[in-house]
């Protein structure tokens, strides 16, 4: 239980990647920490299975307006092309992650979440990885954009794509530990 002490906020919305959400969050859970769905969306949200397919619903537990990075040891933000979309235009989400940020937490991101790093200002001067689309866009806000199945820059971690989870998880779980 190495991080039985380790409080983990998921920001994410409906069109989020399911798979992105659960399995870095069944591999925190089974290593002991508390996992918390932050959102901006109210009561549910719903999964995607890629961008067409709906998949299950998840209950939000804390509203992104009411988290605060003091409630949390760390950040991880699944990706899903509708989920990061809408995430990088909410204030609220996009507030939280420079909160994390400015104090020095954890924060972990795959596929096209890291749009919401360039969004927030975050994203420049640091080695990441991403989703093949969000490339351009990331590299523009300044990152040093590397096709790697994970990058680990400092407390950033990012992966591109539900083929790299096991090495997301074990780079999180190592990183949160």
């Amino acid at each position: 239980m190495a991080l039985s002490d380790k409080k983990i906020a998921f920001l994410l919305t409906s069109g989020v990647e399911q798979i992105e959400l659960t399995s870095p969050r069944t591999a925190l859970d089974e290593a002991g920490a508390t996992t918390v769905i932050v959102s901006p969306s109210e009561g549910t949200l719903q999964a995607m299975e890629g961008d067409w397919e709906h998949a299950k619903t998840f209950d939000v537990d804390v509203p992104v307006a009411e988290a605060s990075v003091d409630d949390f040891d760390a950040l991880v933000l699944p990706g899903g092309t509708l989920n990061s979309d809408a995430l990088r235009l909410n204030e609220d989400a996009v507030n939280l992650v420079k909160a994390f940020f400015a104090a020095d937490k954890p924060v972990a991101a795959i596929c096209h979440a890291p749009w919401i790093l360039a969004e927030a200002g975050v994203a420049k001067g640091r080695k990441l990885t991403s989703f093949i689309s969000t490339k351009t866009d990331l590299i523009n806000a300044g990152a040093d954009w590397a096709d790697t199945e994970v990058v680990v820059d400092g407390n950033l971690i990012t992966s591109r794509s539900p083929d790299d989870l096991d090495a997301f998880n074990k780079a999180i779980a190592d990183k949160f530990s």
